[in-house]
């Protein structure tokens, strides 16, 4: 995709900080030693006249940056649900989250593109209603949970005319072409193209996030947000390789668009390849649950996510679904 702007950096980043105080607890305490013995020779005089040796000083520790907090992680996962709830809310019902849900800490943006969805399929319908409904009560829940520090929803781009985001993460992945458009509200099939973009990056967001977190409750609620989440996956996956069997487009099957999408965010996010398409080489076969050989589902940092999200290789603070970036601590993709 764009390789002007993404999400392993915060969390490398917290791991050196995490390193770096850990060091300089083992290095001051090094030196109190040495300084505690110096001074002990000092009094005992070690039978040497007049032998008053220098104590060394205990070295002044470079200051470090400051680590996220659990309040960092979670409002950095607002961010992303923020995101999805406006989608899914323009794709529902046409309008979006209430003016009530958007304030906060940080600058408030505003919502660019995103309208209805004329469904023909009416269990697509169904799922999607029942999507939008999930993630616009993760927006309410994390708000509240985070009480006065939330952040406010930042600049959001859901356009899908020629100039918005999803456009430009079309033509990056080659489902359009150069010139090419991608509406994700002109369909059914478009809708669950534009879902898929988000959803598995969703889930390997808040299972890199856990392990940062230090406070059970919580961990018990990015746990349950990772496990609904988790099932929205599961299941746009699933009904994309049910229509995967249905004629193909123009731009090729649906098979051919969800692994060039997925090829795309493997792109942005790192050289390692760890995220899936929904079939095998032979399409006979379901990839419904992205995993490694053990079965378990792979992570993502918060960089690399923005990586994608800000759809971009570089070190940045916006692009691409968040013109202006992300508000919060945690908001500088990637250099890939």
């Amino acid at each position: 995709m764009d390789s002007t702007n993404i999400l392993t950096q915060v969390l490398e980043a917290s791991d050196r900080r995490r390193d770096e105080r850990r060091n300089f607890l083992r290095v001051a305490g090094q030196a109190t030693v040495a300084a505690g013995g110096l001074s002990l020779l000092a009094a005992c005089d070690d039978g040497q006249k007049g032998f008053n040796p220098t104590p060394t000083p205990t070295p002044t520790p470079t200051p470090t940056a400051t680590a996220a907090t659990d309040a960092d992680i979670l409002n950095f996962a607002l961010n992303l649900e923020y995101l999805e709830a406006q989608f899914y809310s323009f794709a529902v019902y046409g309008t979006g989250l209430p003016a009530s849900q958007l304030t906060g800490v940080g600058t408030q943006g505003a919502v660019t593109g995103g309208r209805q969805v004329t469904f023909t399929d009416p269990i697509v319908a169904q799922y999607a209603r029942e999507i939008a409904a999930d993630e616009i009560a993760h927006v309410a829940f994390l708000r509240t949970a985070l009480g006065s520090a939330a952040v406010a929803m930042p600049a959001i781009n859901i356009d899908g005319s020629a100039t918005g985001a999803f456009t430009a993460a079309a033509r990056a992945a080659g489902v359009v072409s150069a010139t090419g458009t991608f509406d994700p509200y002109a369909s059914d099939n478009a809708f669950l193209l534009g879902a898929f973009i988000f959803e598995d990056v969703g889930v390997s967001a808040y299972k890199g996030a856990a392990p940062l977190l230090t406070s059970k409750t919580y961990l018990d609620a990015a746990a349950g947000i990772l496990a609904a989440e988790a099932y929205h996956a599961g299941l746009i996956r699933t009904i994309l390789y049910s229509k995967g069997f249905d004629a193909g487009t123009a731009s090729g099957s649906i098979f051919d668009q969800v692994r060039m999408i997925s090829d795309a965010r493997d792109s942005l996010d790192g050289s390692n390849d760890v995220d899936q398409g929904i079939a095998g080489a032979d399409s006979s076969i379901s990839n419904i649950v992205p995993t490694d050989a053990s079965g378990i589902a792979y992570s993502r940092t918060a960089a690399n996510v923005l990586n994608i999200v800000y759809l971009t290789k570089s070190a940045t603070v916006g692009g691409g679904f968040f013109p202006n970036g992300v508000n919060g601590f945690i908001k500088t993709s990637n250099a890939n």
